[in-house]
């Protein structure tokens, strides 16, 4: 019989390599991502696609709270990384699942030139096989699906901050408008009532030195203008960066505020015991530290499977000099000089240092909750004292209007009393913010929307990818 040739190895070979995949370079431009970023809008048709799917209008006449939180979560780079971060971990499952890689080998390779024509070929390939053992490969996969888990909880822990971002950018931007307004008011009369005051000085009925105090506080109120309008286009840059937008991408966009102006004190309550048992058990940051303790369980199993040696089998077939034999060559690894005592340990201690994490993260939100919730109490307090406040200036107002009909009062004085109104209303204004702060702040700490509707989950797979 003749010996066995190459040209089978090689075709062999060849049909394995025949399934590999190529290696396609993607290198990044900076100047190509910078071109792409300045030339965002919210005009993207693939955005209003996105908006739709989801349940917005279409078109969208005025941007609120909920579809400029969309826009974030089609536009913000944070879910871009997230959703990085779950297709890594999703390509983990598949390395976990996949068996190991048979190998080809020799066990001898000779050629004899002085041996008869039939005989001078040895030639003994072997194929050598890994058998794992205590269900390695079903725990290595548990660990891995356990960090998709934790990957997906990740992305639902960025979509709410994204959403959180637009959330405080939009109170901040309509704290900013208000007092813009209020600004503009008290020096239109500060300014007005300067003016009363030096006809007053020119009759004589007035000292020199309260038309100082009043040209001091027009100035002062003159210069409050220009900071509420650099805090009013400061909020609008903050919105936009929080969308993932450069800051002219909402140059003549209409804003629509209506969900930050209808609070009711009774949203100021306390949450309802099952409200902060839905936090302190399914809150996507604690649902992500589960996921990550299930992934150390699975990973402790795994380091206890790997004391128990796998088994190795190389079938083989031996042409020697003429003779045919056929081998199986079994092998395995002989726990001697360990058993794999400090990966296990390692293992035990991770486990229980992410328990323990959970642990902090779980006391963390509970502290949170109080936290948020004395905030809420605190503004509810703030806000019926203001209210007093205001009751009083409107009826002193009211009671300066009459007086001043009646002759009994000049200019001067109704102007002097708008303004204490006008320093009440600050106030108002104050304790309207305080509380908008602090449900932003109990939003985020049961993580349960109180402005606006719940968003819909963050898509998995980058939205402004493909048609």
């Amino acid at each position: 019989m003749a010996a066995p040739t190459a040209p089978a190895g090689v075709a062999l070979l060849a049909v394995l390599l025949a399934g590999c995949q190529s290696y396609h370079a993607a290198p990044l431009s900076p100047d190509a991502h910078a071109a792409a970023l300045e030339s965002r809008s919210l005009d993207d048709p693939r955005l209003h696609r996105f908006l739709t799917a989801a349940g917005a209008p279409d078109p969208v006449s005025s941007w609120d709270l909920t579809t400029l939180s969309l826009a974030a979560l089609y536009f913000h780079p944070a879910l871009e990384l997230a959703r990085a971060d779950l297709a890594e971990a999703l390509a983990g499952v598949r390395t976990a699942r996949q068996l190991p890689n048979p190998s080809l080998g020799f066990e001898d390779l000779a050629f004899t030139p002085r041996a008869p024509a039939g005989a001078r070929w040895t030639v003994a390939p072997l194929i050598e096989f890994t058998i794992e053992t205590a269900g390695k490969r079903r725990q290595r996969t548990a660990v891995a699906e356990s960090l998709v888990t934790a990957a997906r909880a990740d992305l639902a822990s960025a979509a709410w901050q994204v959403r959180a971002g637009v959330r405080d950018a939009l109170i901040a931007l309509w704290t900013a408008q208000r007092r813009a307004d209020l600004s503009q008011r008290r020096a239109a009369a500060s300014a007005e009532l300067a003016a009363a005051l030096e006809r007053r000085v020119a009759a004589g009925e007035e000292s020199q030195l309260e038309l100082v105090r009043a040209h001091s506080a027009a100035q002062q109120a003159a210069v409050a203008v220009d900071q509420a309008e650099r805090d009013r286009v400061l909020a609008r840059s903050r919105l936009a960066a929080a969308v993932g937008l450069p800051a002219r991408a909402l140059d003549g966009v209409a804003l629509d505020l209506a969900a930050l102006d209808r609070t009711d004190p009774a949203m100021l309550a306390p949450p309802a015991d099952a409200q902060v048992r839905a936090a302190l058990t399914s809150r996507s940051d604690l649902r992500a530290a589960l996921a990550d303790y299930a992934a150390a369980e699975a990973g402790l199993a795994l380091a206890v499977a790997d004391q128990y040696p796998d088994l190795t089998l190389s079938p083989g077939y031996s042409w020697d000099a003429g003779a045919h034999r056929f081998l199986l060559l079994p092998a395995s690894e002989l726990p001697v000089f360990n058993r794999n005592q400090g990966p296990i340990a390692e293992a035990r201690a991770h486990r229980q240092a992410v328990a323990a994490r959970f642990d902090a993260l779980q006391a963390q939100v509970l502290g949170a909750i109080d936290v948020a919730q004395a905030r809420c109490t605190a503004a509810r307090r703030a806000l019926d004292g203001s209210d007093v406040v205001m009751h009083s200036e409107e009826e002193h107002g009211r009671r300066t209007d009459r007086l001043f009909a009646a002759g009994e009062i000049d200019r001067g004085d109704l102007l002097a009393a708008r303004l204490e109104r006008l320093a009440a209303e600050e106030v108002a204004l104050n304790s309207e913010v305080d509380v908008r702060e602090a449900l932003a702040a109990r939003e985020d700490a049961l993580e349960q929307p109180v402005f606006g509707p719940a968003l819909p989950p963050a898509p998995e797979s980058d939205p402004r990818a493909g048609d």
